[in-house]
């Protein structure tokens, strides 16, 4: 079995829902005493959040390889960054290293792309549906029509992941407001939604809607536990 690495922290709550994730994953697929081979650095996400804030991506860019090459010199075959937002600057960290990045949103395309979805929402952070580093990827790589919310909806969205789901609060304002954004792209004709941020799915689950979604952590774990045993 192969030695997972996670670049976490950001926010912590979400990488323990992958940590759990993961090594659920690995005990189902190999029963017993079982579990995952990992090596995590989890960051101070009160740093990150910072450089996001000012722009800096450089600086997030380094402060984030560093870290990584920390999980490649602990032994990790391969290296996965466990937040949708800061694959943002995942060239500039895959420059730095020699082992593969599991990248989410090549996850989370090929999931959709095998249930025959072409046409998805998407939420996430600010940074995340406004920007071309994770839609074009699933545009241009998979061929897939991305919609996002609209900039009311895009606002709310990113300030309630921030200002609540990062703090581990869960209202149940926000799940409201949330559901009736998924409802709208749904409206649109997107036939699933994304939730294209990590803390997402503490907030709204699949037993809310009947819209498909698409939760990315989830997802990625999921992926990460196949390319650790099977390669």
């Amino acid at each position: 079995m192969k030695t997972i690495g996670m670049l976490g922290g950001m926010s912590w709550e979400s990488t323990a829902s992958y940590y759990k994730a993961i090594n659920e994953g690995v005990r189902q697929r190999l029963g017993g005493l079982h579990s995952a081979k990992i090596c995590l650095y989890s960051v101070d996400f009160e740093d990150v959040e910072r450089l996001q804030s000012a722009g800096d991506w450089g600086a997030a860019a380094d402060l984030l390889a560093d870290a990584a090459a920390a999980v490649q010199a602990g032994g990790a075959d391969f290296f996965m960054i466990c937040t949708n937002t800061m694959h943002k600057v995942a060239p500039e960290i895959e420059k730095r290293l020699s082992i593969p990045l599991l990248h989410i949103a090549d996850a989370t395309a090929e999931a959709l792309v095998s249930n025959g979805v072409t046409r998805v929402g998407l939420l996430g952070t600010r940074f995340t549906m406004e920007e071309d580093f994770y839609r074009g990827r699933l545009q241009e790589k998979y061929g897939l029509e991305v919609m996002i919310p609209d900039a009311d909806a895009r606002e709310d969205v990113h300030t309630t992941i921030y200002s609540e789901l990062c703090l581990g609060q869960v209202k149940e304002s926000s799940r409201l407001r949330f559901l009736e954004v998924i409802q709208s792209l749904k409206n649109r004709g997107a036939e699933a939604v994304i939730l294209g941020c990590t803390e997402i799915a503490s907030l709204v689950r699949q037993s809310d809607t009947s819209v498909p979604l698409y939760d990315t952590t989830g997802i990625h774990a999921a992926r990460a536990v196949a390319y650790a045993i099977d390669g």
